[in-house]
């Protein structure tokens, strides 16, 4: 991917009039609030965190989202409804595999960004480093899929996810209490896609 090639400035006006994309989010949240014990004095980061979509539904129940991207033209959107959102926010453009931010945080969170995120092994890393002892991540992305889900598959370096492959990874990086749930599944016209949740704890 091109450093400065922002790949959502056409998309990211009208991003969040999808509805398919709030209702995923919705879900994703839901995911997240049953299976991690969430409190309002958490700082998590929210990366690839886009318009802010799952954001908004995680806002109430903690104290501050790190809202992290690398394209301008998302955060543009996130910052227009910033005063929105239920808890304090930060914004940080940046792309988290290039860039060592230096952050240490209560969890991270993350929809539909890592198949845009080439060395999964390095990332998972990244997440771990970034973590207090006890934090959590709770990422969502596609089960495995033939490459049709987007349109045009520029940027996107994995068609979904074997969720066998990314426990190996995480417990590589030093993850324990991995947990998946399928969160939504998302029906295109020629096929349905499946839409995991992974979460996991560092190490006490």
């Amino acid at each position: 991917m091109e450093q400065n090639k922002d790949l959502f400035e056409h998309k990211s006006k009208n991003w969040d009039m999808n509805s398919i994309r709030v209702r995923n989010a919705k879900e994703i949240s839901d995911v997240i609030l049953n299976n991690i014990d969430i409190n309002p004095s958490m700082e998590i980061v929210d990366f690839g965190a886009g318009t802010g979509l799952l954001s908004y539904f995680i806002a109430k129940h903690v104290s501050k989202i790190i809202a992290i991207d690398n394209s301008p033209s998302m955060l543009e959107e996130f910052r227009a409804k910033q005063s929105e959102f239920a808890c304090e926010t930060d914004i940080i453009k940046a792309d988290i595999m290039k860039n060592d931010l230096k952050l240490s945080v209560d969890g991270i969170i993350s929809s539909m960004t890592m198949h845009h995120i080439e060395d999964i092994e390095a990332l998972f890393l990244k997440l771990f480093n970034m973590l207090h002892k006890g934090g959590f991540i709770a990422i969502a992305d596609l089960d495995s899929e033939d490459g049709t889900f987007h349109s045009d598959n520029e940027g996107v370096y994995h068609y979904g996810f074997d969720r066998k492959m990314l426990t190996n990874i995480a417990k590589e990086a030093g993850f324990i209490n991995i947990n998946f749930e399928t969160a939504n599944v998302i029906e295109k016209p020629h096929a349905k896609f499946s839409v995991f949740t992974m979460t996991a704890q560092k190490n006490v």
